[in-house]
């Protein structure tokens, strides 16, 4: 019988191609990962990987065994989820990632109150885009991730968190009033700064202005950032303006160069929620985080 060691270490080598990477990323030595995929072969009676000077690449066969491999490991952490947390709500380790255009105004909120409420949790972090994200939650990397709805994916349940209402970020100098509502089509395309390609917030603006102006590109946009903190920098230096949630420019305001103006109704945003596999056995420990968040951000 193969062993769910032959698939995590197969899985690695998907992911990494090379031996030593993917040893490395195990904690176990490259023989004994080699070792472990050569055993796999046998028993299969199948070849997984092509070995070439350098690099190894997955045979056809290969592939389709790393992914069928992937839901028996994502069933495996569910079966060790189930047995280790029955005992309470909320309690031992839980993986979450969050989108990075909420991860530093909503964990500051967050995390102290989670601590308070359930000091048996051990709560583990990661911070990407929302693709690797959804990748993670599928194959059960991570427990759940906090990102934007909504999401294509049959795979995975989800739970609204909040909405987030989009403002526009000026320069402090800028003319129009703080009572004045902002019209997309308003919003100088020339002038708008981005996130990098891969942020949801980033095609999240180009909708709505596209909507608005009948179409818009991101190669009409001036600059691109990779974070929301490196964005208010530029605006705050009369680079441009940008659309921002209205969870970052509460942490954002601070910075007096910069001044928030919000838009016409109906007023754009983004809904939050928590995302994760509909066959985890942890769904009371989502609700109860969900209902953490929820209480947080209602104070």
């Amino acid at each position: 019988m193969i062993t769910l060691r032959q698939l995590r270490y197969l899985s690695a080598l998907a992911k990494h191609g090379h031996f030593g990477r993917a040893a490395d990323a195990c904690a176990v030595t490259q023989p004994a990962l080699s070792m472990q995929i050569r055993d796999l072969e046998r028993t299969l009676g199948v070849q997984v990987v092509e070995r070439r000077p350098g690099e190894v690449i997955l045979t056809d066969v290969g592939r389709e065994v790393a992914r069928r491999g992937e839901d028996v490991l994502a069933a495996s952490r569910d079966l060790v989820d189930f047995a280790r947390h029955r005992g309470g709500v909320l309690t031992g380790r839980l993986t979450l990632g969050v989108i990075p255009s909420l991860a530093p105004y909503l964990l500051p909120r967050i995390l102290p109150t989670l601590q308070k409420q359930f000091p048996e949790l051990r709560l583990e972090l990661r911070e990407t885009q929302t693709r690797q994200l959804i990748d993670d939650v599928k194959s059960g990397t991570l427990d759940a991730a906090m990102l934007a709805l909504p999401l294509a994916e049959t795979e995975i349940e989800t739970l609204k968190l909040f909405d987030d209402t989009f403002l526009l970020a000026v320069p402090a100098d800028d003319a129009r009033p703080l009572e004045q509502r902002i019209k997309a089509s308003e919003i100088d395309q020339s002038r708008l700064i981005l996130l990098e390609d891969g942020h949801c917030l980033r095609d999240q603006a180009l909708a709505f202005c596209a909507t608005a102006r009948g179409g818009m590109t991101a190669a009409g946009t001036a600059f691109a950032a990779s974070s929301l903190s490196t964005v208010i920098q530029m605006v705050a230096s009369g680079y441009g303006v940008t659309l921002i949630p209205q969870i970052a420019a509460d942490v954002e305001q601070r910075d007096t160069r910069v001044k928030f103006l919000r838009l016409e109704n109906p007023q754009p945003g983004r809904t939050i929620g928590l995302a994760f596999r509909k066959t985890s056995p942890r769904k009371a420990d989502f609700a109860a985080l969900g209902d953490a968040v929820k209480d947080c951000m209602a104070g």
